[in-house]
């Protein structure tokens, strides 16, 4: 490390702590003209390239999957550090992975299956921006994507977003009910009290 001040190569480590974020900060000596200053150090991490749709590459940027998450979330009680959580998790995921190249798909389908436990309505908005849907029946199909449980943490227990069942049986009680007459809760003259 060169002393900012007059350029010397040695220094002394003087105090060393490890931040929230992870990095250490180092107090230094330089050994020549005696002036103290401070660095930090942080573990570079190589991320691999991202293979777009149409076969374009670009390096990953946290921050568009920090931007797709806000605007998936925008008006719902998740708050920023649940937002840096998941942005942290998926970065973890994809080094972890040591791949040099992965593909767009794949990043987005850990992004739904992280919104599908934190939130519904988020995992619905992304999903639906996210895919082009050519119809409803492929709209609810993504809803019940059984290939994003290959993403999703165990620990987190999710909940089902569209029970066929229920559908299936609403549809049923609303037949039968435009069928048979509803009683009646109100007097028919509104004059007899």
């Amino acid at each position: 490390m060169k002393c900012p001040f007059c350029g010397h190569a040695d220094d002394r480590v003087l105090d060393t702590r490890v931040q929230k974020d992870g990095s250490i900060r180092r107090r230094r000596e330089c050994l020549e003209c005696k002036a103290r200053f401070s660095t930090v150090e942080t573990i570079m991490l190589a991320f691999p390239f991202i293979i777009k749709k149409d076969g374009r590459r670009e390096p990953f940027s946290k921050e568009k999957i920090q931007k797709g998450l806000q605007a998936a979330c925008q008006k719902r009680p998740v708050s920023l550090a649940q937002l840096d959580g998941i942005v942290e998790r998926i970065s973890a995921w994809i080094v972890n992975r040591g791949e040099s190249e992965i593909s767009s798909r794949l990043i987005g389908k850990k992004v739904m299956a992280e919104l599908k436990q934190l939130d519904d309505v988020a995992y619905i908005r992304f999903a639906s921006v996210y895919r082009t849907f050519k119809d409803v029946q492929e709209f609810v199909e993504t809803l019940e994507d059984t290939e994003l449980l290959d993403f999703v943490d165990a620990n987190n227990p999710q909940l089902s977003l569209t029970s066929m069942n229920f559908v299936e049986n609403e549809k049923k009680s609303n037949e039968t009910d435009s069928k048979t007459p509803s009683p009646r809760t109100r007097p028919s003259s509104p004059l007899s009290n």
